[in-house]
């Protein structure tokens, strides 16, 4: 597998995802602001997304992905139709058997059971007449959607385990598209009424439709790929047996970061009104670097790993583990120094206006701002958690996440009437590079992986050129000022120097200091790195 061009698919197409989803919460600011609609949508959104990416696309990928990969790599499952074996799809159609229905049963559950569940999540939203009764039924008319991403997740374990990316990095797209589609729709139903509670329903409709386009997306690719996966009476086989008993405990240690976000959430909406709107327009920003860098190389990496370290080629796996580190803080450092120094100048350019006020931008700022300080550790533990899946060790990143949320929950019931939402979102990158340290210190100590003192030398040099790049932007930042809160074309441009400016800056320093290994950087271009 190239990693190089691994990581350009996942993540370019990633970005082209995360652009469609900024366009969209940028509508959404201007039409909705942050309010009770807003609030009460983002709550209901948040509640399948969440356990999509902890169940989904967490634990069930890492476990799902170094099994299917041994399986293919064993029988050499890499061509044509005719040349996947019936064990591998004999495989994949148990686990799609068994995963059916008990995707069903979960989703009915949290349908019967939404209004205990929302009041777990958001029972602050009691105090607000008619808060509480509108999150219910939009997370009713959303949560299906968690069956729908489910499945796809599993179509995209498929297709990256065969190292066939792009569709699986391409479905998000097609979700934002359908959510853009539906918010000017909702907004031209609703005319001059004034009636944002309709948008949130039109809204909510939207998420359920854009998971049926997801699915059937998926489906046409996998076809197409020549693998076939059937449905039949399930079956708890011992390959089933062996899934379940990695997915328990990876349920929890592969989505400390979506755990958190439920936490988080729930300490969000015992707030003031607009706080959880004010979080998730920050955590936009702040997810654009996440997605493109962290989730493309842990995605990308896993496969990669499993199969080294299945083969006891630690030295392979070791350099695929560095490769990986070195080239998420490459990216990574500038990304998290430009937010945190630039939050008011973006927050103003993407979302100021309409609904979306001086003092949203200032309190999504300052939330912002708190949230990039754990960019790094929040892409590191991307990273480093394949590390131990690749080797079924599921419960080392459980007790790192038991205390991490121990930590971050203990934050928030000391500090979060002091310091609101910017404490909440402190927490949680804090909590993160807490994380970090106990993965990686682990990794060491069971000599599993040690950062050489080369990949070390470049890590130190890439901070270097982060500082000098960080200074040239406080620099140039009173000069566009008043630029950012402009009309669009100001809005562009100034923003669009700003950044301009900060990458030739940190790339130019970081060539001269030795910060890029040039080989590395000439095989990333020309995308013929091998693993």
């Amino acid at each position: 597998m190239n990693l190089y061009k691994a990581t350009g698919t996942i993540g370019s197409l990633t970005m082209v995802s995360r652009v469609a989803g900024f366009a969209r919460d940028m509508l959404l600011a201007r039409i909705l602001g942050p309010g009770m609609a807003a609030d009460s949508f983002f709550v209901a959104f948040q509640l399948p997304n969440i356990f999509r990416r902890l169940f989904a696309e967490g634990a069930f990928s890492a476990a799902f992905v170094p099994l299917f990969s041994r399986k293919l790599d064993k029988d050499g499952d890499f061509g044509p139709a005719e040349k996947f074996s019936s064990e591998v799809e004999k495989f994949s159609s148990e686990v799609a058997s068994v995963f059916v229905p008990v995707l069903i049963g979960f989703t009915a559950l949290f349908e019967i059971f939404m209004p205990g569940i929302i009041w777990l999540m958001a029972s602050g939203f009691q105090e607000v007449p008619g808060k509480f009764e509108l999150t219910v039924a939009l997370a009713r008319i959303t949560f299906p959607y968690l069956f729908l991403i489910s499945m796809v997740a599993l179509l995209t374990a498929i297709l990256n385990s065969m190292s066939r990316f792009a569709a699986g990095a391409s479905f998000p797209i097609l979700l934002n598209i359908v959510l853009i589609g539906a918010l000017l729709l909702g907004d031209r139903l609703r005319g001059d009424s004034g009636d944002d509670i309709l948008i949130a329903y039109v809204l909510a409709g939207g998420v359920a439709i854009g998971g049926v386009v997801q699915l059937i997306w998926l489906w046409f690719w996998t076809k197409r790929s020549g693998f076939k996966l059937r449905l039949h009476r399930p079956q708890f086989t011992e390959d089933v047996k062996e899934l379940g008993v990695i997915i328990l405990p990876a349920t929890f240690g592969a989505g400390v970061y979506q755990i958190s976000q439920l936490v988080q959430l729930f300490f969000a909406t015992q707030l003031p009104g607009g706080a959880v709107s004010h979080l998730n327009f920050a955590d936009r920003l702040n997810q654009l670097p996440l997605g493109v860098i962290g989730i493309a190389l842990g995605t990308a990496i896993l496969p990669a790993l499993s199969r080294h370290i299945g083969a006891g080629d630690k030295a392979q796996a070791d350099r695929v583990q560095s490769n990986a580190i070195e080239l998420a803080m490459l990216l990574t450092l500038p990304a998290a120094a430009a937010l945190f120094v630039c939050a008011p100048a973006f927050v103003d350019a993407f979302f100021l206006g309409g609904a979306f006020d001086a003092e949203d931008s200032r309190i999504t700022s300052a939330v912002l701002m708190a949230l990039v300080a754990g960019l790094p550790a929040y892409v590191l533990i991307k990273v480093l958690t394949p590390a131990f899946f690749s080797r079924k060790d599921t419960k080392t990143p459980v007790y790192s996440a038991a205390i991490v949320l121990t930590f971050f929950i203990g934050f928030n019931v000391l500090f979060i009437d002091r310091f609101g939402i910017v404490g909440i979102a402190t927490a949680t990158a804090i909590g993160a590079w807490l994380n970090v340290v106990m993965l990686y210190t682990i990794l060491q100590i069971r000599d599993h992986y040690r950062l050489d003192p080369a990949l070390i030398g470049r890590l130190l040099r890439q901070i270097i050129a982060t500082a000098t790049m960080t200074a040239s932007l406080i620099f140039l930042l009173p000069r566009f000022s008043e630029h950012f809160g402009g009309n669009v074309f100001e809005r562009v441009w100034s923003i669009g120097a700003l950044v301009l400016a900060g990458m030739l800056v940190y790339f130019g320093v970081a060539a001269l200091t030795g910060a890029i290994d040039r080989s590395k950087l000439n095989l990333l271009l020309k995308r013929k790195a091998q693993t």
